[in-house]
């Protein structure tokens, strides 16, 4: 089935909670779809009065700062331990090599690395967590956290709705190409950063010393 067609389904409130709880959980480690469900369901407010726009994004974004932080103070805690844990959990996200590129991605931005990373599908699992690894200061933390939370789930929010109202005579062509386009992103910037990875990995092998 469709997301959008078993979103239609469910309550308003039920699909608040269900945008704050899935952004929420891939924010603070876990791989999940958040974007394709905030699309989707920005799309079906537009189409349905039930579902009230402002309540989606402040849904969205109250996830995902909520999901950030409790990221952070997991991999604050854990250390690189919770790494390596992850990394035999989720192979596929939590690998060396992105492991190693997510980090240069930090010494280099520094705090903006959480705020850029939220517009980015790997980063997003990867920033909270990381951050907390990595000790960056809770305040330079929270101030990306929230600045990154209120434009991308408040944004996206707000520009899918507007167009889908903009657009209302193409709205269930647009519903399909706004998955698509969501997927399409997303597998972009996996695909970059898997590129990126697997050159960091073999980086990472050409550096360590070779056995006497």
């Amino acid at each position: 089935m469709h997301v959008q067609e078993w979103l239609e389904t469910v309550p308003a409130v039920a699909v608040y909670a269900l945008v704050g709880l899935v952004i929420g959980l891939e924010s603070l480690g876990i791989p999940l779809p958040g974007e394709i469900i905030l699309v989707s369901s920005a799309l079906l407010a537009s189409q349905h009065g039930e579902i009230d726009p402002v309540v989606l994004g402040a849904s969205a974004t109250a996830g995902a700062i909520i999901g950030d932080s409790i990221g952070y103070a997991i991999g604050r805690k854990g250390g690189r331990p919770l790494l390596a844990r992850l990394g035999k959990r989720f192979p596929k996200h939590f690998s060396e090599g992105h492991i190693a590129t997510a980090e240069r991605s930090f010494e280099k931005w520094g705090m903006w690395a959480v705020f850029f990373g939220r517009f980015v599908a790997l980063l997003r699992i990867f920033a909270g967590p990381l951050a907390g690894v990595l000790r960056m200061p809770y305040w330079k933390f929270l101030t990306a956290n929230i600045l990154g939370g209120i434009l991308w789930a408040g944004g996206t929010t707000a520009v899918i709705y507007y167009v889908g109202i903009v657009a209302e005579s193409w709205l269930k062509r647009f519903s399909w190409l706004g998955l698509v386009a969501a997927v399409l992103v997303g597998l972009t910037s996996m695909l970059v950063l898997k590129r990126k990875a697997k050159k960091a990995g073999q980086n990472l092998e050409e550096a360590e010393p070779q056995p006497s």
